[in-house]
């Protein structure tokens, strides 16, 4: 969980024990229906509020009035740290629908990616396993089909002119069993159709090579304005100037490990081969 996005939490909370003021703790909970411990889990920032939880205090409270604050401050925080229980709740087709909007803004889409293929890329029957994986994970929605219609119809704007893909990924991705043998094979082939793509500039840092900083989580740069980073629990969605800087540094160190062109598509080939 970032920094930022706790001391928001905690704000909060501290805004919901002002609200309180007058009435104790366990008397609130009573009011609620809810355990002491949710009441003062909320107010010192160990569990993030829903809508429902704020607009609920500020009724019960005897200021309801506060609600649109209260729920505006919630906003605020998700934008930073979108839970993957939250997102998913409707299934993944509207996750992708929102990160299609992001690519339609940007002109400069940098990657980094360690354990899978970049979905941009994925082949439909990749994505299909990757999708089933982590709606297994978070037990979420089973949408499969529309979810991998929608990312197979965001790979459009790859042919697009005017924009570039600087993806880099690691050779540990092309080799990663997430799907069977068969599907990651067709999954290779087209990574190296891709190796040249005036659009597509694709790297891999080989598993030998001498990086700068740890492969950590995957994440995406649009622009220079925002930083899409993924987790397992969640995705930071950071547009402030200093954490869009760091990715964007930690991307160049990684850029700088990767192979391209003949290189990059030696990998490729020797990963299919393995195969």
């Amino acid at each position: 969980m970032s920094t930022d996005f706790q001391q928001a939490r905690v704000s909060l909370g501290a805004r919901l024990r002002e609200l309180r003021a007058g009435t104790t703790g366990r008397d609130l909970a009573t009011r609620l229906g809810w355990t002491q411990s949710k009441v003062s889990k909320l107010e010192t920032g160990r569990q993030t509020a829903t809508a429902d939880d704020l607009a609920a205090w500020a009724r019960a409270t005897g200021h309801p009035e506060a609600t649109a604050e209260l729920q505006a401050r919630l906003q605020g925080l998700e934008s930073r740290s979108r839970s993957w229980r939250r997102q998913l709740a409707a299934g993944h087709r509207p996750v992708q629908d929102a990160l299609t909007a992001e690519y339609e803004r940007s002109t400069l889409l940098r990657a980094w990616q360690s354990s899978v293929v970049v979905g941009m890329l994925q082949t439909a029957d990749y994505a299909r396993c990757v999708f089933e994986a982590y709606a297994d994970l978070h037990q979420s929605v089973r949408d499969i089909e529309d979810a991998v219609r929608a990312r197979v119809r965001r790979q459009e704007i790859l042919y697009r002119p005017g924009r570039v893909f600087d993806i880099v990924m690691w050779e540990a991705a092309l080799h990663a069993g997430v799907c069977p043998p068969e599907v990651l094979a067709g999954q290779l082939d087209r990574l190296s159709g891709l190796v040249g793509m005036d659009t597509v500039r694709l790297g891999i840092v080989p598993l030998g090579a001498r990086v700068r900083i740890p492969p950590g989580p995957g994440f995406w740069l649009y622009d220079d304005r925002l930083a899409i980073v993924e987790d397992w629990h969640a995705e930071l969605w950071l547009d402030d100037v200093e954490s869009v800087a760091v990715y964007e540094r930690v991307w160049d160190r990684l850029h700088e490990a990767a192979v391209y062109g003949p290189a990059a598509h030696r990998l490729i080939a020797r990963a299919r081969t393995g195969l």
